[in-house]
């Protein structure tokens, strides 16, 4: 392939605000004829994706320090990381582009690996299967004679053997649904044992197995539509679940912030509450968060340089035929970026929103603009802290205010929300909300799945389970960092201990990639605390964050199968890597077709050291789906997550200095005078019980008098704000 160094003589986009912001329209057209320009591409050149190529670590922390001393900073050489396919040669390249000179930095071959899903596979997918006779006569053997009415979903190979490797073919294994009628949902009517192969470079079916072949072996089609839209679900007393209406009592909530919000957003630069941040975004990892700092009375303080999910895995525990293949990298095999939504104001968020639009790219290296791709919102969630004096009755509460910044992707079947949340106390969240339409199969009337659930007669979900990847980039305080695993343990019983309720702490530290594989224990309340070993605290111990985990669970899945192989970095929920900048994502950076242990199995093979330096934290976790009934059609939300909280990083509660609540019923608020009118009752009542209770003034625990908050008789509402 011949290279042109030749720079392109269009102009440069505009610069952005920052470095780490995502490519525009415009840059990614520019990206677009640089290559064509300069590389040589032949009509058979895909264009698989287009992002900005990250500034190396080191520049980006030589230009936090020297914003310290200068505003006028040079913005850095701009380039863009593109990936290719040659469908033709069946080649996947990888380039790089510099924006700022307009040449072509690099463009190699990557061998042996398949790239993820075009979007223009999709549709020509399914034209694909449409016509093919052997599919055809399938479905005319379940009855189904109006074939515009089946649906074909692409799911990604898999792997189940050496006729899948990468270097051999590039394939999917769609799944055909057929729709009762047009309009509902497909998803309620699968086509059970009906397995196809498309060799997506010839654009041809190259294998129909039908397991419903003789006819005694047929699963016929489930016979209840499934529908959520409410026309359908209201008007079909088959449907399952069946209502004849919509609930008529459910009142309007509005949030309204009369002065505006309390964030700032200067290109993507996210600024709220002693927080700032970039808001990055990648057509594969979709939500990004950069450079995420707090600042602590005047002092700006790095906590993580990068933040994003670096891969999902969703493999399935069902053995039957239709379903034994699947197990998605939903990152590395689609891109959570491409697939996101466009958010509407009332439904996916609620109150003053900001929005941010995401770019990204078609086959032809255009640009393709998602409006509303993130949501920027502030949630109030309660009280952030609160106490009440006892003897006094004073009350001092605060309310709970987070910055929630989201995105939302479909992903075939399934809807999933990536969330993350910064809060006033410093601490920082991260939360996937999983819904959607279940991956479902058929079974015979009368008889019950051994591997999944009834949802209604005739249709099940399969059992299966969703592994989710963060990767954080950490920079505490500027770095080097450490880790260290925290569990509690008893005191055994003895002089020291004789009662035996002693506990303590155990820290263990993390001194290099072998040790740093580390599992959820709930028994001795784990949690691993991310420190920098050369910064002390207020009290002298290193200055810390601790990861706490949520909710998770182990794969199931076989060691010795191709399944548990590919996704090797859910077997483990804390990886703590050396920071390298080609390392980017658990599974590897082409999962699709990979017979596994790729990625983090890999780059912890070095076994290099993790202990004061500059490290990169992966957390894993995993969501276990039995499905229930009332997981059809639709799935109510599921959660799962976890929490990075400040441990000795700051001298105190970092929100003790949020002010009082000026919405409460009294104008003091909810601060010092907030009970102010009732105080001599209740210091009167105080001082009863505590004569009662000694000289010390108190008799085991004081209860306040039970009606201390309650509003009026009237109805009125509560002071306790």
């Amino acid at each position: 392939m011949v290279l042109s160094t030749s720079p392109v003589p269009e102009t440069a986009p505009a610069a952005p605000v920052h470095p780490l912001e995502p490519l525009s329209a415009a840059e990614i057209s520019r990206t677009a004829a640089i290559l064509r320009a300069g590389g040589d591409l032949g009509p058979g050149f895909r264009f698989v994706s287009v992002e900005l190529h990250e500034p190396p670590k080191a520049a980006l922390v030589a230009r936090e320090s020297a914003r310290d001393s200068t505003d006028a900073l040079a913005p850095p050489d701009r380039q863009s990381f593109c990936v290719l396919y040659e469908r033709g040669a069946r080649r996947t390249y990888e380039a790089v582009v510099s924006l700022t000179a307009g040449t072509l930095v690099e463009l190699r071959a990557v061998p042996g690996v398949q790239p993820s899903m075009l979007w223009e596979e999709y549709l020509a997918c399914e034209n694909a299967v449409r016509a093919d006779p052997d599919w055809q006569a399938a479905l005319a053997r379940r009855g189904v004679t109006n074939l515009s009415l089946a649906t074909i979903d692409l799911w990604s190979a898999g792997y189940t053997g050496s006729a899948d490797d990468p270097t051999a073919r590039r394939i999917a294994r769609p799944l055909t649904f057929v729709r009762a009628a047009p309009g509902e949902n497909g998803y309620a009517r699968p086509v059970e044992g009906l397995l196809v192969v498309v060799d997506l470079d010839a654009m041809a079916v190259v294998e129909v197995v039908d397991h419903g072949r003789p006819p005694g072996e047929m699963v016929p089609l489930p016979p209840r539509p499934g529908n959520y839209v409410p026309q359908l679900m209201t008007t079909d007393p088959h449907n399952v679940p069946a209502f004849d209406r919509l609930r008529a009592d459910l009142r309007p909530i509005e949030i309204r912030q009369p002065q505006g919000p309390s964030f700032t957003l200067d290109g993507h630069v996210l600024r709220w509450q002693k927080w700032d941040l970039l808001v990055g975004f990648t057509p594969r990892e979709g939500l990004v968060l950069h450079q995420i700092a707090y600042t602590d009375r005047g002092r700006r303080r790095l906590i993580v340089q990068r933040a994003s999910v670096s891969e999902m895995f969703v493999p399935y525990g069902d053995p039957a035929p239709t379903h034994r293949f699947k197990n998605v990298f939903d990152m590395g095999e689609y891109g959570v970026g491409v697939l996101a939504n466009s958010l509407r104001l009332g439904c996916d968020c609620l109150g003053e929103i900001s929005y941010l639009d995401a770019v990204v790219n078609d086959s032809a290296g255009e640009p393709v603009t998602i409006p509303n791709a993130v949501c920027i919102h502030e949630e109030d969630t309660g009280i952030a802290w609160k106490h009440t004096d006892a003897r006094t009755g004073h009350v001092e509460v605060r309310r709970r205010r987070r910055l929630v910044i989201s995105m939302i992707s479909t992903v075939g079947n399934y809807e999933y929300g990536f969330f993350w949340y910064l809060h006033l106390d410093g601490s920082l969240e991260f939360e996937v909300k999983l819904t959607g339409v279940i991956s479902v199969g058929a079974v015979r009337p009368g008889t019950s799945p051994e591997h999944g659930v009834l949802v209604a007669p005739g249709l099940y979900g399969p059992h299966h389970q969703h592994f989710f990847n963060v990767r954080l980039d950490m920079e505490l305080d500027g770095g080097p960092n450490s880790v260290v695993e925290v569990d509690s343990v008893p005191d055994q019983v003895g002089p020291d201990n004789p009662t035996g309720v002693a506990w303590r702490t155990r820290e263990t530290p993390l001194l290099s990639e072998a040790d740093a594989q580390r599992r959820v224990d709930p028994s001795v309340a784990r949690f691993w605390r991310i420190t920098n070993p050369r910064v002390a605290g207020p009290l002298g111990r290193p200055v810390s964050y601790r990861l706490v985990p949520g909710h998770t669970t182990p794969p199931l899945a076989d060691p010795t199968s191709h399944q548990a192989a590919r996704g090797r970095f859910a077997s483990r929920n804390l990886w703590v890597t050396a920071f390298d900048e080609r390392e980017r994502f658990a599974a590897g950076r082409y999962p699709n077709q990979s017979a596994g242990n790729e990625g983090l199995p890999q780059y912890a093979a070095a076994d290099r050291p993790v202990t004061d330096t500059d490290i990169v934290v992966w957390y894993s976790f995993g969501a276990h789906h039995v499905v229930r009934p009332e997981d059809w059609p639709v799935m109510p939300v599921s959660r799962i997550g976890f929490e990075l909280r400040p441990d000795g990083f700051f001298d105190g509660n970092p929100a003790l200095d949020v002010p009082p609540s000026p919405h409460a019923p009294s104008a003091a608020g909810c601060g010092a005078a907030c009970d102010a009118e009732s105080a001599a009752s209740e210091v009167s009542e105080v001082s009863e019980v505590s004569a009662e209770g000694g000289a010390d003034g108190h008799s085991g625990a004081v209860a306040p008098p039970a009606d201390r908050h309650l509003g009026g008789g009237d109805g009125a509402p509560s002071r306790d704000c």
